[in-house]
């Protein structure tokens, strides 16, 4: 899916804008690193942007363990969309780095987007420096977690963040055997942050697919990434959904194969659980950036308006005090 055209209303008047492809036309403008352009970025990008002039929130987003940023293509631009411009590297090749060096290289992109990314956008688009929010799938999750958290040494330290939004974060295949930087802490509300967080889980993720060991596992999850959070923090778990269920369909090459088989998945649409992807980071950027808190508690307090089923109740703590 190179790009967005129109908006089609593709859920009832209940449901939240969010989670409805968004009224912005898009592009997708792949960028390579290159030795004689001072604006390259040190990794391969992929920009999802509104073709609308205007001012827009920078959200760079990071992919899962071994995968490709564009098998996202959907969901980047649903987002994108909205009025956002999303940054996706590609952190690994053919086989990816440590844990460590990703979250570095992940810093060095940031640092990047912060200088360079007005040479690469549409004509008449901008990018908003003073909003700038972290969102990753899978270890990508665990990424944007650590590169938050201050373990990315090559970030530039006067860069700050708005939000951060874990996608079926995981931190290893077990306890014993966790990506570096190990930041899960196993301490309830032990992460170090003052910025609004998100995390989205999947029912099927933590479950074997026959022989094949869960994508995300117990211990190492969203829910283990949610305890550690303090308020201001949400929880949104797609029940029907897998680890993978969110990418886009007919992902190609052997890296698309074995995206599609190596985890549970979901028996519903794939579709339906990207637009709920899509709409929960739209809701949460919505409400982090601009305070715009309706969307968000619509979806937590009558969560039935979500395209895919959420299970078990969605919590947004807030750190006034409300729990929603």
């Amino acid at each position: 899916m190179a790009a967005i055209e129109d908006s089609p209303t593709l859920f009832s008047a209940a449901t939240p804008a969010a989670f409805e492809i968004g009224s912005l036309p898009t592009t997708e403008i792949p960028v390579d690193p290159l030795e004689n352009d001072s604006t390259a970025p040190p990794k391969p990008v992929i920009i999802t942007s509104p073709t609308v002039a205007g001012t827009y929130p920078v959200v760079l987003f990071f992919h899962g363990f071994y995968l490709r940023n564009y098998f996202y293509s959907d969901v980047l631009n649903h987002v994108a969309s909205h009025g956002y411009i999303l940054v996706a590297p590609q952190l690994c090749k053919l086989l990816p780095p440590g844990g460590q060096v990703e979250v570095d290289d992940a810093g060095s992109v940031i640092n990047w987007a912060s200088k360079n990314l007005k040479a690469h956008l549409p004509n008449s688009v901008k990018a908003n420096g003073k909003y700038t929010s972290l969102v990753g799938h899978s270890r990508g999750g665990k990424t944007a977690f650590a590169v938050a958290l201050g373990h990315a040494a090559t970030l530039d330290p006067s860069i700050t963040f708005s939000a951060l939004i874990g996608i079926d974060p995981v931190a290893g295949t077990n306890k014993y055997l966790r990506t570096d930087p190990h930041i899960l802490t196993y301490k309830p509300e032990s992460f170090e942050l003052d910025i609004p967080v998100a995390v989205v889980g999947t029912g099927l993720g933590p479950k074997w697919n026959n022989v094949m060991p869960p994508c995300a596992p117990t211990d190492l999850n969203h829910e283990e990434f949610y305890k550690e959070c303090k308020a201001t923090k949400a929880h949104f778990v797609a029940a029907d959904y897998g680890h993978m269920d969110m990418l886009d369909d007919n992902l190609p090459g052997f890296v698309g194969f074995m995206a599609g088989c190596m985890c549970k998945n979901g028996q519903r649409k794939k579709s339906e659980m990207r637009s709920f992807v899509g709409g929960i980071v739209v809701a949460f950027l919505k409400y982090s950036l601009w305070g715009e808190k309706s969307e968000i508690r619509l979806i937590v307090k009558d969560p039935s308006v979500s395209p895919a089923k959420i299970d078990p109740l969605p919590e947004l703590e807030e750190a006034s005090g409300i729990f929603v």
